[in-house]
């Protein structure tokens, strides 16, 4: 029989039902055969022997020919029927337990990939982000490490001298707006002091009322106080803080203290 003769429904039965078929195909051909031996026969030991002088004419008795099978037959063929449809569901749970099974282990393992691919990128991640946090740190301390060595190199080291102090002073004096130059001032400071941050004038009208002129440019306590420049040291003998009080104090009262050139 040709596959294309093979009724449609046959041809989509599933494993355990062929296997069921096939079980009872061979069972029912089985009694058949068993079946076909006539109804009247007798067994060779039952037939007593006869010489085997004259032929024997041929029964004329018709062979009775039994397609249904006995009740233990019936039996026999049910019990093994139900056997092998048992033997094929066991079989058939088995082969979808250990495909269960398989897809379970790879689910299992495709989940424990998942998850080491997930932590390694994390891990490189934080990696990544530690790595720029540090970059920018340490790029912050390099810029803060160049505008302090700017800034450094930017101040102006003064000399602990009368020409250090005068450069001082005149570059407070710039920052705040007071007018005077190098000349004004040092020919005022070797007037009134000779270049003497400690000089003290005891003798004359201040002297006498109780507040003597001190320092480079001989400045009493009242002016220095009045016209101290902020930045620079309250001590009136500081020759800095003398110096800018006193052309604070001049530019006030003379516009300059270029344009003093004798006691003020």
């Amino acid at each position: 029989m040709s596959a294309s003769s093979i009724p449609s429904r046959l041809r989509c039965l599933n494993k355990t039902q062929k296997l069921s078929v096939a079980g009872v195909s061979a069972v029912a051909a089985a009694a058949l055969s068993l079946s076909l031996v006539p109804a009247h026969a007798e067994t060779p030991a039952e037939t007593p022997a006869k010489p085997q002088t004259e032929p024997q004419a041929a029964s004329a008795a018709p062979v009775v020919f039994s397609l249904t099978p006995s009740a233990p037959q019936a039996r026999t063929i049910q019990a093994s029927i139900i056997e092998q449809h048992s033997t094929a569901e066991k079989l058939v749970k088995a082969a979808d337990a250990a495909r269960a099974k398989q897809a379970a282990a790879e689910a299992k393992a495709e989940a424990a990939a998942k998850a080491k691919a997930d932590a390694a990128k994390a891990e490189a991640q934080a990696a990544a982000k530690a790595k720029a946090a540090a970059k920018a740190k340490a790029d912050a301390a390099k810029r803060s490490t160049q505008v302090t060595t700017r800034s450094v190199a930017r101040t102006p080291v003064y000399a602990n001298n009368l020409d250090g102090w005068i450069t001082e002073a005149l570059d407070i004096m710039k920052a705040k707006g007071i007018p005077g130059s190098y000349n004004g001032l040092h020919r005022n400071i070797m007037r009134e002091s000779t270049g003497n941050p400690n000089a003290i004038n005891g003798w004359d009208i201040n002297a006498q009322n109780g507040t003597p002129s001190c320092g480079l440019l001989q400045v009493i306590r009242p002016t220095f106080n009045a016209y101290h420049v902020p930045g620079t040291s309250m001590n009136i003998y500081d020759p800095v803080a003398n110096i800018t009080a006193a052309a604070n104090y001049a530019a006030d009262r003379y516009g300059s203290i270029d344009n003093v050139n004798s006691a003020y």
